[in-house]
């Protein structure tokens, strides 16, 4: 039994297929779970609650943990570790393997490539909370409570990720016949993972038993890719003028006084001011496997309706 927590969103989603292509059993576990294929179980539970996990959990062999919490620094500081301890115990209770499905905020600004020896350095309240819980996962496994691993991504694109930056400021605008909008520096190189590959990816490793113990980055394309090229495919693939607006850094402070999402992400605007690469060569050189080029991604992602 494969037990997803944190189902229905795009990652779960992913995840989903790529598991049920191998033919194991699927549970989906969240407060209002949905199946994705039609042999998946559902399950609903808090994860803030422990014995609502611990049920979650049981008769598992491995367990992803994709949740995804309100975008709110509270929130955060108040759940996640509730939610990570709750996950650890249960796992350790249950006898099951953990695949935590994380960002890379623990790294705050990096110069350079981000791997997955780069030391946690936040600089961000949301970054403090991702480095807490992950050195909360990694200290369980150092301990021989559990079986784990940790998997990074970048920011998202892909078919379905309506939550994610690109989905709002350029594949939504662009279909709306809108010109398509970026933050911080356009000319800033910033590296998105492709969706399919992250949920193909994970399958992968939470059916190997030799990745657990370990980092890993999930495959992300190597191409430097700015802002304006990230906008320029979209645009080519559509058929639409190659425009770009960029949002000057005091009118989002100004919109942020209205808009909470806008207030809450302030903080992590360096990602987008400075050059954010994540590098997932430990992967490809394990597996073999490839992100899928930008071009490509770009491609479907834009001529596939929001699903979500």
């Amino acid at each position: 039994m494969h037990t997803i927590l944190g189902a229905n969103g795009v990652i779960g989603r992913e995840l989903s297929w790529a598991l049920a292509a191998s033919l194991v059993p699927i549970r989906q576990v969240s407060r209002t779970p949905r199946a994705v294929n039609a042999t998946d179980e559902t399950l609903a539970a808090d994860l803030l609650d422990a014995r609502a996990t611990e049920r979650a959990v049981a008769g598992s062999d491995v367990v992803y943990l994709v949740a995804g919490l309100r975008y709110e620094t509270k929130i955060w500081q108040q759940q996640w570790p509730v939610v990570m301890r709750n996950t650890i115990d249960a796992c350790a209770r249950h006898g099951a393997r953990l695949v935590f499905f994380d960002n890379v905020y623990c790294y705050g600004r990096v110069d350079g490539v981000m791997t997955e020896h780069t030391p946690y350095n936040p600089c961000s309240r949301k970054g403090e909370v991702r480095a807490a819980i992950a050195t909360t996962l990694l200290d369980a496994m150092r301990d021989g409570h559990l079986e784990a691993m940790i998997v990074r991504a970048a920011d998202f694109y892909g078919p379905g990720a309506t939550n994610s930056f690109p989905h709002a400021t350029v594949f939504e605008r662009l279909r709306a016949g809108k010109t398509p909008q970026w933050i911080g520096n356009p000319k800033a190189v910033h590296t998105f993972t492709y969706t399919p590959d992250a949920g193909r990816a994970v399958a992968l490793l939470g059916r190997t038993p030799k990745a657990y113990g370990q980092t890993w980055h999930l495959p992300t394309s190597d191409e430097p890719i700015t802002g304006e090229a990230f906008v320029r495919l979209a645009c080519e693939s559509l058929g639409r003028p190659d425009r770009l607006q960029v949002a000057p850094r005091w009118m989002l402070t100004l919109m942020g006084l209205v808009m909470p999402v806008l207030r809450e992400n302030d903080e992590m605007l360096y990602q987008f001011q400075f050059d954010y690469r994540l590098g997932s060569e430990k992967f490809t050189a394990a597996f073999g496997e490839r992100a899928t080029p930008y071009r490509d991604g770009i491609r479907v992602t834009a001529r596939t309706a929001p699903t979500e």
